[in-house]
């Protein structure tokens, strides 16, 4: 069995909120919940939470306002700018930090504002996240770079596309770790491969910003990471924010696509004249609070240190590789080799003999306690390809989805992991996952055929709301 060895699990767990809030299972129990669901969205850090309070006082407009919380409240928003270029190691010289509502935000901003000529070329992957995908087909000739058989890219490929369209090419844009296998790719490298034919880089770093120092080096550096996308959602943050780290120069040609308050500096009836950066890009009253909690988080995972969490997160990774390989019934996606979770950050997908990828997660959510997501994350075409999905089968499926029934929706289950996590949360799961192969679980369970998913017989989820009540 794997040797697991961390420093970082108790102190990260002292750090989070709600981990000690127990949750009701079937059978009326209250367990202490395991949130093994983070790729999608992280708990937050008491410490954003905190800093977040001790701001709220006071919170006001933000720029041209002369009261003092104005004033504050500008500093603070305006810091909040300056913190996350030295999370990514961006010069402000030439870069700028433009705050939105998330990546994918952030990702269709760039696509509106990259300069893009009729007969450009964008390079993906076909492990792409959609929200690094779709921004981009109506805005110029999409092509992928394959995977191989086990979900890694496949930088020959790369190579290739780059060759063959040359100068045409504008941008390469690929996720800095995929949110289905959790493979980290090899940014710098791609980055002076782009580079030496004149395109650009964008780095989807939604998953990637929890788990991995970013450095986007200078700028003019052949490794040089030209755009990166983050979300505080998936830092520990939560309050709705994500940030577009980029090159000056894109953002000061042209109009910005959102137009209004905050992004003008003069409007007479035939001219406007833009605001600098990156008040043109922040159209309206901004997500202050939103802010302040990216650059808290961001803050404390600098201040933690990215290599300890890092180490603490691929030991960790590591283990659950090798406790779900013991189990004869669980397919793993992606490398399932334990050498490899150096090479990913805490992300494993897997499904379990014949049963329905969301019937597993229902189980481990009512009868254990534990937070996974299931089915094809945003990643429709990187799954079907790991799945092996022939092309015949996934019509039928398809057209019973678009029919309404989404009963046999393909997919996976996903774990991932935090900085928090410990070592008993994988020997929990792996606990259950071999009850749920055998059939030894409680409840009877029926899907729905309109969402694809599974709840206990006579559920209809009103014991999953809580009070919302303004207290009075």
């Amino acid at each position: 069995m794997h040797a697991f060895h961390s420093t970082a699990s108790n102190r990260w767990t002292d750090l989070i909120v709600g981990l000690d809030q127990p949750m009701p299972v079937l059978g009326g129990r209250m367990v202490p919940y395991i949130n093994l669901d983070n790729a999608a969205t992280t708990p937050p850090l008491k410490s954003v939470v905190e800093t977040v309070n001790r701001f709220l006082p006071y919170y006001s407009s933000v720029h041209r306002g002369a009261g003092f919380k104005s004033r504050v409240s500008t500093a603070a928003y305006n810091d909040a700018h300056d913190t996350i270029a030295r999370f990514v190691g961006a010069d402000p010289r030439g870069n700028t930090v433009i705050f939105g509502k998330n990546t994918t935000e952030a990702i269709n901003k760039l696509a509106y504002r990259f300069p893009l000529a009729d007969d450009s070329v964008v390079i993906s992957t076909e492990m792409e996240h959609h929200s690094n995908d779709l921004p981009w087909r109506a805005r110029a000739r999409v092509v992928r770079a394959r995977v191989t058989g086990d979900g890694r890219l496949d930088e020959d490929d790369v190579d290739r596309l780059l060759d063959a369209y040359g100068r045409r090419v504008a941008l390469l844009t690929v996720c800095g770790a995929s949110n289905v296998t959790g493979l980290v790719q090899p940014i710098h490298r791609l980055a002076r491969r782009a580079h030496a034919v004149g395109a650009r880089i964008l780095v989807d770093a939604a998953q990637l910003a929890p788990h991995r120092r970013i450095d986007v080096k200078p700028d003019d550096d052949p490794d040089h990471l030209d755009y990166v996308a983050i979300s505080s959602h998936k830092m520990y943050a939560p309050f709705g924010t994500g940030a577009l780290i980029g090159r000056r120069d894109t953002f000061l040609s042209g109009a910005p696509e959102y137009q209004g308050g905050g992004t003008v500096e003069i409007v007479t009836p035939h001219d406007v004249h833009w605001a600098g950066l990156p008040d043109r890009e922040e159209a309206g009253s901004p997500n202050v609070i939103g802010a302040i909690a990216i650059a808290a988080a961001a803050q404390a995972l600098m201040e933690d240190g990215m290599d300890a969490i890092t180490q603490h997160e691929a030991a960790l990774t590591a283990y659950a590789i090798e406790r779900l390989r013991s189990l004869p019934a669980v397919t793993i996606y992606g490398p399932s080799n334990t050498g490899s979770a150096v090479d990913r950050v805490g992300v494993i997908t897997f499904n379990v003999g014949s049963i329905p990828h969301a019937l597993v997660a229902a189980i481990l959510g009512y009868e254990a306690g534990i937070g996974v997501r299931s089915g094809c994350f945003c990643a429709q075409q990187y799954v079907m390809r790991l799945l092996g999905i022939a092309e015949p089968d996934l019509s039928r499926r398809h057209r019973e989805y678009l029919a309404g029934d989404r009963s046999r929706k393909p997919g996976m289950v996903r774990v991932s992991l935090g900085a928090y996590n410990v070592v008993e949360d994988i020997d929990a799961l792996v606990a259950m996952v071999e009850r749920i192969a055998q059939g030894q679980y409680e409840g009877q369970y029926c899907v729905v055929p309109e969402t694809g998913d599974y709840r206990v017989a006579g559920d209809e989820g009103a014991a999953f709301r809580i009070d919302t009540t303004p207290v009075s």
